[in-house]
């Protein structure tokens, strides 16, 4: 693996949180994200990869070399800020060009090498200006270049798109996604933007509290998460709290659902996911897991409408998603549900 933690564990002077008994890895070549909240670790696992923070417990390992102890500018680290930090008094070249400075690598080589770079990222005919002439899109194209053309063993991405407006934000997720893998660079990135997330990854790591909560590929977290905490981080979600009673039917308090229980017996207490967009409105009479009730808010979002359904026999709605809005009912089918061990439910 090109990038590992084994049971890393990080608590800041004075303070509770860090991070706990981290397990990761990251294999050459991929793009793994580190999604969660505020606080909840993903920026402390970037830093300690760089190696801005130290005096933590575990290994943490680049390209099979344990790390610990070696500074930030021996790790071979190429790393892209929020807020860029590029240097407003060298003009475009020599801010990608100064990483290869930093190295020693000769006037004539690192030009060349630095003109190669902004040519990938559509930059060079902006190579004499300054960074402050910019825009946000392309001062964040000069931050990619910059950290990808001394070809380090690891790229990090801290939130890299979340200064930029939301209109470039997917041209330039695209430009990134097309980038990192032209440059084969494993690439660690976060953010707690779950579009951006599940969009560039080829796996996407849950972190809260310090922990990580899941690792997967992004189909496999949207459809299959691990706990409820799991599903409220991605995606929108409806979690219902429920009881088995017989294999393949939960007890909801307002509906009896048919679903697959897996490995629940009767008695146990699980949450049952319904993910908006699997919700079928106004279904026929025989539908199974069908629903009576009524619409209540709809949000209006363009190409899609997420809009609340009430079903009989509660005060709480279901969130649906569709063009077409249900009247009167609505129908799950069972192998869009998915049953999760009981955690704290709400809906999300």
């Amino acid at each position: 693996m090109s990038l590992h933690f084994e049971n890393v564990s990080f608590t800041y002077p004075g303070a509770q949180h860090g991070i706990e008994a981290v397990t990761l890895s990251v294999a050459p070549g991929e793009l793994l994200a580190v999604m969660g909240r505020s606080g909840s670790g993903k920026s402390t696992i970037l830093r300690l990869t760089a190696g801005l923070l130290d005096g933590y417990q575990g290994r943490i390992a680049i390209a099979g070399r344990d790390v610990a102890g070696i500074p930030v500018w021996r790790r071979d680290v190429g790393m892209v800020f929020q807020q860029y930090a590029l240097f407003p008094h060298l003009n475009v070249l020599d801010n990608v060009a100064y990483g290869l400075r930093m190295r020693g690598i000769d006037a004539a080589k690192r030009r060349a090498r630095a003109l190669d770079m902004l040519e990938r990222v559509g930059l060079a005919e902006h190579a004499g200006r300054r960074t402050t002439l910019l825009s946000g899109g392309q001062q964040q194209r000069v931050a990619l270049a910059r950290a990808l053309v001394f070809e380090p063993k690891v790229l990090l991405l801290d939130e890299p798109l979340a200064a930029l407006d939301a209109g470039i934000r997917q041209q330039l997720r695209d430009e990134i996604r097309t980038l990192q893998r032209a440059c084969g660079a494993t690439t660690l990135l976060v953010t707690h933007d779950q579009d951006e997330a599940l969009s560039l990854a080829d796996r996407v790591a849950v972190v809260d509290g310090g922990r990580v909560l899941q690792v997967d590929t992004p189909d496999r977290l949207y459809d299959r998460p691990v706990t409820a905490q799991v599903a409220r981080f991605v995606g929108h979600s409806s979690i219902v709290p429920g009881r088995v009673i017989a294999n393949g039917t939960v007890d909801v308090s307002f509906a009896l659902l048919f679903a697959d229980t897996r490995a629940f017996v009767p008695g146990d207490r699980v949450d049952v996911l319904i993910r908006p967009e699997h919700v079928q409105p106004d279904p026929p009479a025989t539908a199974v897991n069908r629903l009576a009730g009524r619409r209540a808010e709809v949000r209006y979002f363009g190409a899609t409408c997420r809009y609340d359904f009430v079903p009989d026999s509660t005060h709480e709605p279901l969130l649906c998603e569709g063009r077409r809005l249900a009247e009167h009912a609505i129908a799950i089918d069972p192998e869009h549900l998915h049953v999760l061990r009981a955690q704290t439910s709400q809906f999300c």
